[in-house]
């Protein structure tokens, strides 16, 4: 859960690309591409709500 909210920060609040969130989570572009498309899916925003 950690990464996925890190990855949705950097693209939403930073508005960085697949390629430099990948390289700063430590992920591949694949993966933050999925990760986006399914918070994206499951209507999941920017900020998250706290846990």
């Amino acid at each position: 859960m950690r990464k996925l909210r890190e990855v949705l920060r950097l693209r939403f609040e930073l508005k960085l690309g697949y390629q430099q969130i990948g390289r700063s989570c430590s992920l591949g572009v694949g993966t933050v591409h999925k990760y986006l498309k399914r918070a994206e899916a499951a209507g999941l925003t920017r900020p998250l709500p706290d846990d």
